[in-house]
């Protein structure tokens, strides 16, 4: 059998394995580790331990269970409920200003978790219900919701963009700071559409009752310094490192120990709220943690059988595409598989194939790396299969209908594809912040 024969095999038989709903580290590294022994023999299972040591060597990979501790200590002591009321009084008296909060409280919870579940999950029991009751539109706010949820994986510290440095070998740091702009435009651009249908029409998104905002400034300023405390907590987090005081993994022990003395000086942090806090962030961490590692054993592989080379041949020799032709393909193939598979389970099986393609383009590798999350986040929501389209309906009450959330998601996808052509044709968009941060 030709090594390409044996390269389709492998990737045909990791799809039919996810497909089937079997987990993503489990079905990646079982066809790894079986296509390893049976081309190399005993020695194959020998690139499984490689992939294990590289993984146990990268130092920035603390950071990922110290920023996932961090989300998930302010979601548990209910900080994050302090924001959105934050929001509810301050922005009550605009059209559409309860949806506009909402997209800032997703902002927020992004910068404090780097995962779109916990948004989602904020929004869904929080936003959700209030938006509802105060007579938005379901279908609305319904993709504001997944919209703003979406930034989790845009927004530093973007887990999703850990593990696009593991893979494609580029600084955590760099990766985050290029995503801030893309994941503030991207909010921004929400943000504007909102304003503009609730101009347009203001039974969308109601205003608060007048009785119902006259609230004193000795609340309103309560709740302003309820609500700025996690915003206090990101920015010494991130303020101490892009002063040069802490490193990024100190950066990351800043967040959990502030997140957690925050907790405790609201009196908010007990027994069941810290267990509850560690089970979840060991669950999400050992869950990444088994995908880079099979990741890495199946990109092993592949790079082994020459799967790089053949793909370069393919599209630069065969097709004779430009690189921008080659770009907007894998771009487009992004959004495909994101119809059927969550965006870590595209990275790692295509990540390895498309980054050193990337790289012979002429491309840079961390501003493709906003690119993939950009597209990501438009995935996440494309039907039939979109990730986020699946976590709204098991969290959305039942006169939300699937139907509904196809429907909502309208709007906001072509908004985020906007974004994406912008930063594409401006580049400038993702990198200026890392250059001038790193030319220092």
């Amino acid at each position: 059998m030709s090594y390409e024969m044996i390269a389709l095999l492998m990737f045909s038989s990791m799809m039919l394995m996810l497909l089937t709903g079997q987990r993503v580290f489990g079905a990646i590294g079982f066809v790894a580790a079986t296509a390893a022994l049976f081309l190399w023999g005993p020695g194959g299972s020998e690139m499984a331990f490689s992939a294990a040591m590289k993984l146990m060597k990268w130092y920035p990979l603390l950071t990922l269970p110290l920023f996932i501790y961090m989300g998930y200590m302010l979601s548990e002591s209910r900080i994050a409920d302090d924001l959105y009321q934050m929001f509810h009084v301050w922005m009550g008296s605009l059209n559409g200003g309860l949806a506009i909060g909402t997209i800032g409280l997703m902002v927020v919870i992004s910068a404090m978790n780097g995962l779109s579940v916990a948004g989602m999950a904020i929004g869904a029991t929080i936003a959700l219900p209030e938006l509802l009751r105060r007579g938005y539109d379901k279908i609305m706010v319904t993709g504001v919701i997944q919209a703003g949820s979406s930034l989790g994986i845009l927004v530093p510290p973007s887990v999703v963009l850990v593990l696009y440095g593991m893979i494609a070998r580029q600084p955590v740091g760099q990766l985050w700071l290029a995503g801030v702009f893309p994941g503030l435009m991207m909010a921004s651009l929400f943000v504007i559409y909102i304003v503009i249908r609730c101009k347009i029409q203001p039974q969308l998104g109601p205003a608060l009752p007048a009785e119902e905002r006259q609230v004193g400034w000795t609340e309103k300023i309560r709740l302003l310094r309820a609500g700025i405390l996690p915003l206090l907590i990101f920015f010494s987090m991130t303020g101490l490192f892009l002063l040069g005081i802490t490193s990024l993994v100190e950066s990351s022990a800043v967040g959990a120990t502030t997140a957690t003395l925050a907790a405790l000086v609201k009196r908010r942090l007990n027994r069941q709220v810290m267990e509850e806090v560690i089970r979840k962030t060991l669950a999400v961490s050992c869950m990444f943690m088994w995908i880079i590692l099979a990741a890495l054993c199946f990109g092993a592989v592949f790079d082994g059988l020459g799967a790089v080379k053949a793909i370069e041949y393919l599209f630069v020799e065969r097709l004779d595409l430009g690189p921008w032709e080659i770009l907007i393909l894998m771009q487009l193939s992004y959004l495909l598989m994101g119809m059927f598979l969550d965006d870590t389970a595209m990275l790692v099986i295509v990540a390895p194939l498309y980054v050193p393609l990337v790289k012979v383009l002429g491309f840079d590798l961390v501003w493709y790396g906003v690119l993939y999350t950009i597209t990501c986040q438009i995935a996440y929501m494309t039907p039939p299969f979109g990730y986020n389209l699946f976590l709204m309906r098991a969290m959305a009450p039942p006169e939300i209908t699937l139907g509904d959330i196809y429907r909502s998601i309208t709007p906001f996808v072509l908004v985020m594809i906007f974004g994406l052509a912008m930063v594409m044709i401006f580049p400038e968009i993702a990198m200026w912040l890392p250059n001038m941060y790193y030319a220092k």
